[in-house]
């Protein structure tokens, strides 16, 4: 914690920042409740809730903020299909005893087992898999109008290519404005939830219900996320000159990053990770304060009760998120090959090409294992064949090579 006191720390200035590193995490934070079919303010509310539990837990040593999961949204959808939102909500939570059970691996056991059971050649097409499952979602979406679509598309790619400082770290914020107000001029904006919305009120918070099936089915989706959350640690213990895996310790972020995802879970709200943008901001304005963390969580929470932003946000087309998506869906997938050629898998390895063709076709093409009133399929099925096939097939010999 740092040496000075609240109100030291509590300057204009340092809330000016707050805010600002909110608006970077902005965007995508709403993203994925839109996508998913529930109220924004339950993202922003659960997302500034889990950024300080993140910040208690880890000792207010890690400047990071939480915002939703990308990684959740495909099981997310075709779960809530499966079980209802409830239902699905009981899965979340359970995604947050994975992080604890992880964690607790981490502590006994070091970094070293977690890589073994997880290598990049599982992680890798799991996360390949995650932005695939997704391209026919944000398809039907930009096809309701392809001009804005399109419109917003080009934008958010402008913006990552050719955006300077602040302004490349917000694709998403800016593409939403742009295809937004094309939107209003072509007449396609209702703007009922709008004026509807109260000033003041409470997000719609949604009361889980148990559901081994939901349970089952999100658990496996835990493993690229948490995978994802080492190398965000690393990343930020660059920024900042410290190890922070180290020190509070991994077991510590990966515990905070799983209370804080379960505990959206009980408010009905997504999963939460740490956020790669804000470490982006972080990196540019070498603001490494963590306390500053904590006045864009707060501000998150007071934005979760000013009922318009929410019925703002519930009046954009689905065009402008269906463009948006054909980026940002292709580019998760990208992550995935990304991991790949990162961490130097050998794909000439015959084992390793196996587990990486088993699990996108498994993925894919729907398969679907039932049991009675158990079922696996999806991701969650993947990446439960991936860890299997990686645990039991031998590694390939050198002298076969």
């Amino acid at each position: 914690m740092s040496g000075k006191t609240l109100r030291e720390q509590l300057t204009f200035k340092n809330t000016v920042l707050g805010v600002q590193f909110l608006f970077v995490a902005f965007g995508a934070t709403v993203l994925v409740p839109l996508l998913v079919g529930i109220d924004p303010a339950v993202a922003l509310f659960t997302a500034g809730i889990g950024t300080l539990l993140f910040h208690f837990i880890t000792k207010g040593q890690v400047p990071v903020f939480l915002g939703s999961s990308f990684a959740f949204i495909a099981p997310i959808i075709e779960a809530t299909k499966l079980y209802g939102w409830a239902g699905t909500l009981s899965g979340i939570i359970a995604v947050g005893v994975v992080y604890g059970v992880v964690s607790a691996l981490v502590k006994l056991r070091g970094l070293t087992f977690v890589e073994r059971l997880f290598p990049s050649v599982v992680v890798g097409p799991i996360i390949l898999l995650i932005g695939l499952s997704l391209a026919s979602t944000a398809v039907d979406m930009a096809k309701t109008d392809w001009l804005i679509a399109v419109v917003s598309l080009v934008t958010a790619v402008s913006v990552v290519v050719f955006g300077k400082k602040m302004i490349k770290l917000i694709p998403i914020f800016i593409a939403i404005i742009v295809g937004y107000i094309l939107s209003i001029i072509m007449g396609k904006v209702d703007f009922t939830p709008i004026k509807e919305a109260a000033w003041i009120g409470l997000p719609e918070f949604t009361t889980p219900k148990f559901s081994w099936q939901a349970i089952l089915y999100m658990i496996p989706v835990a493993i690229a996320p948490i995978i994802e959350h080492v190398g965000d640690m690393y990343a930020i213990g660059g920024v900042c000159d410290k190890n922070f895996i180290e020190k509070p310790g991994l077991h510590r972020t990966l515990l905070g990053d799983g209370i804080a995802s379960g505990l959206a879970g009980f408010f009905g709200g997504v999963p939460n990770t740490t956020y790669s943008e804000v470490t982006g901001a972080i990196t540019l304005t070498k603001v490494t304060n963590p306390f500053i963390l904590r006045i864009a969580a707060i501000t998150a929470i007071v934005f979760a009760f000013v009922g318009k932003i929410s019925g703002f946000l519930k009046t954009i087309p689905q065009a402008v998120l269906g463009g948006i998506m054909l980026l940002l869906f292709g580019m998760i997938a990208s992550i995935g090959i990304k991991t790949l050629v990162d961490s130097k898998t050998n794909m000439s390895e015959t084992r390793n090409q196996v587990i990486v063709s088993i699990v996108l076709t498994v993925g894919i093409g729907g398969a679907v294992i039932s049991y009675g009133t158990f079922s696996l399929a999806g991701i969650g099925l993947a990446a439960a064949v991936g860890i299997i096939l990686n645990l039991l097939l031998p590694a390939t010999k050198k002298e076969d090579l």
